[in-house]
């Protein structure tokens, strides 16, 4: 027997009616109206209800959309009865296309971060080369894997690098509560072929790199040493916690050290201490200077 799980979302004309395993495969589907529906015999059922406005099904979930003509509290137990009992019966929810490429199977595991708001999804294979952080939704052009996961109302930020996905959650979830649904779309994700990053985005990358070494060959020579200190001793911990530093400036009148936290590291509450202190002893140590101190920003 099917059991739905009804729940409320931030817009309180859509609720959300989750099913205990996943009903998509890997994408994300969303019908206007009955026309619209022809890939989901459930849809063309769910929108002869004459309040049903937008009917959305991805991952475990049929979210639906209301018009004001009435209340949820006054419908929604029906709608959920209506929905199992099509379930029950064999009622097709979403139909598979055969001519869409075959899965590429890859796994995929959550990592715990230094910083408890973020957790690191390791895939199993190569993803970019380039970290990529986006802070929401508007940012997200160059990547539809982030596109996606910003959809999910308890994402805050994504950031992207070599072989995983790290996810900033709002406090509203605890991660127990969001972790299998988040690794099981990215993985049904990537493995239906998925765009993970745009590839003109790796096209502008290139250029930016020429474009940094030609400002690296400017800087001075103190600067320059930060900067290899930091992509040889620095970067590689803290991209195994989910997290990228970046190199922003050094005063020679202050010898202050700046550096740009990314990912799992940005808004961490200890991070922001450890990689400072960290850092700066480091430095201190292998440029033999004892005046120096880091300031860690977040980006």
């Amino acid at each position: 027997m099917t059991k739905i799980t009804i729940k409320e979302t931030q817009n309180p004309t859509i609720l959300k009616f989750e099913f205990e395993d996943f009903i998509t495969k890997n994408q994300n589907f969303e019908f206007k109206n009955i026309d619209e529906a022809q890939a989901s015999p459930l849809a063309q059922q769910l929108f002869y209800l004459p309040f049903v406005k937008t009917v959305y099904i991805s991952g475990n979930f049929i979210a639906i959309e209301r018009f004001s003509i009435v209340d949820w509290d006054d419908v929604k137990d029906a709608v959920a009865e209506q929905i199992e009992a099509f379930v029950d019966k064999g009622g097709v929810i979403v139909t598979i296309d055969e001519n869409k490429p075959k899965k590429q199977p890859i796994t995929v595991y959550g990592e715990t971060t230094p910083n408890p708001a973020a957790l690191k999804f390791v895939v199993s294979r190569m993803l970019t080369k380039n970290a990529i952080e986006y802070k929401n939704i508007d940012q997200t052009a160059s990547s539809p894997l982030a596109q996606e996961l910003f959809k999910f109302p308890y994402v805050k930020e994504v950031f992207i690098d070599e072989n995983y996905i790290s996810v900033t959650k709002y406090e509203i979830n605890n991660w127990d509560e969001i972790t299998l649904e988040l690794r099981t779309f990215i993985k049904q994700f990537i493995e239906n072929g998925g765009t993970v990053l745009d590839e003109s985005l790796i096209e502008i990358k290139a250029k930016n790199d020429v474009a940094k070494d030609e400002a690296f060959d400017k800087l001075d020579v103190t600067s320059q040493q930060i900067i290899n200190i930091l992509e040889e001793y620095v970067k590689p911990a803290v991209a195994a916690d989910g997290g990228n530093i970046a190199f922003d400036s050094y005063n020679e009148d202050n010898k202050t050290v700046k550096v740009i936290l990314q990912g799992a590291c940005s808004g961490c509450p200890s991070s922001t201490f450890t990689l400072k202190s960290g850092i700066e002893n480091m430095l201190k140590s292998m440029l033999n200077d004892e005046a120096i101190t880091v300031e860690a920003l977040n980006a």
